[in-house]
């Protein structure tokens, strides 16, 4: 791969891992007691999910200026990654043999694309 290639994978995938940040975010903020209905929406959680939801559509948006359109699915792919290890790690959720099975197809799919099998 070249270095422009390489660089643009990196974006995409720190553009995919801060939205898994924000859905975090998104997720604390929707387990919390709030005083009304417009707190449920504008809240520092909220706020900064989306303000990170925005940096990551636009680091997606940067990353496919070099990045193979093919390849973009499997970048966004590895979200699920994050998502399930950070429901994991912090909101203490059980994994399942489906789970598992699902993040094992997932990752042997993202082998077989990256190694072109």
């Amino acid at each position: 791969m070249s270095e422009p290639l390489i660089t643009c994978v990196g974006i995409s995938l720190f553009g995919v891992f801060i939205g898994g940040i924000s859905q975090v975010l998104l997720k604390l903020s929707a387990v919390k007691k709030h005083c009304n209905r417009v707190a449920e929406y504008i809240n520092p959680l909220v706020m900064g999910a989306y303000t990170l939801f925005i940096a990551s559509t636009l680091l997606s948006t940067l990353a496919y200026r070099v990045v193979p359109l093919s390849m973009g699915p499997i970048l966004d792919a590895t979200g699920y990654i994050y998502v399930t290890v950070f429901g994991v790690l912090i909101f203490h959720e059980r994994l399942d043999r489906r789970k598992v099975i699902a993040l094992g197809l997932i990752l042997t799919g993202i082998v077989i694309y990256s190694f072109g099998l």
